[in-house]
């Protein structure tokens, strides 16, 4: 839909020019309970439909499982696999792994299925691409690994946390708020923002690609003007940046879920 608003704007500006994306089309209007506290947006809607799309495909994954597997089931298999052993166990080991294993693969489903419908013709928009569902989310990772330290180490675990070991005291004046800083402010502010952003930039440069495209060929070209075939090497580079939004969502859900990880990991590791 934003790509959508904005191929239309593109050509229909009052002085016939163009007119790029912003961050206001990423604000839709109400749809459904306007003035409500439970008012829902295209993006509350988007989000609903994605997470009601994740558990619809993880149920039918795992109703059936077989000892010789099909295809889709061995497919369905190695990201299991891979987001538990490579990313979870890996890092924590399985004891440890085990209790915090839902919540870190919910993370990952949810923020790929989040990042990829981003892609999909008619929706167009990843509502990890605002900020409220990756605070949330980076706030659930905080308390976690909070909790995690808390857990396996009681109180030690905040004098390990802020106060590094073989410092002289005088130093701890210094390095203990740089500490306190670092460990329980920067990581959610840079768990929510590298989301965030990457979401954001990818999205806008899409639509920027695919908005000049229309320009180039509706506006320009059928005035009879032939830099209106500069069209062609902006709809190469939509395709592109597409491709590249693609990659970029699967990563940003393997990155966001690894950090949480081996924020964990840190939490209970005895010396860090």
């Amino acid at each position: 839909m934003l790509l959508t608003t904005v191929l239309s704007a593109s050509g229909n500006g009052s002085d016939g020019g163009f007119t790029g994306p912003s961050i206001s089309d990423f604000f839709p209007p109400e749809i459904l309970f306007a003035g409500t506290p439970f008012a829902l947006n295209r993006v509350m809607l988007i989000r609903l439909l994605v997470v009601a799309l994740v558990v619809l495909v993880l149920w039918l994954g795992t109703r059936n499982m077989k000892l010789r597997p099909s295809r889709t089931q061995t497919l369905f298999e190695f990201v299991i696999g891979f987001v538990r052993n490579g990313i979870i166990y890996d890092n924590l080991g399985e004891r440890i792994g085990k209790r915090y294993e839902p919540i870190l693969m919910t993370f990952f489903f949810l923020i790929l299925g989040m990042n990829l419908v981003g892609s999909v013709p008619g929706l167009q928009i990843a509502p990890t691409a605002l900020i409220g569902l990756p605070l949330v989310m980076a706030i659930v990772a905080w308390v976690m690994f909070i909790y995690a330290g808390m857990r396996e180490k009681g109180v030690r675990f905040w004098k390990d946390s802020l106060f590094l070991p073989g410092v002289p005291w005088f130093l701890y004046f210094l390095l203990t708020p740089l500490e306190f800083l670092s460990t329980f402010i920067v990581r959610p502010v840079t768990l929510t923002l590298r989301l965030t952003m990457n979401m954001l930039a990818g999205h806008m440069l899409v639509v920027l690609c695919f908005a000049a495209t229309q320009f180039f060929f509706f506006t320009v070209l059928a005035d009879g003007n032939l830099l209106g075939l500069l069209g062609i090497g902006s709809f190469a580079f939509g395709i592109a940046f597409t491709v590249l939004d693609l990659f970029v969502a699967i990563l940003q859900a393997y990155v966001f879920t690894i950090l949480s990880t081996i924020y964990i990991q840190l939490a209970v590791a005895e010396e860090h």
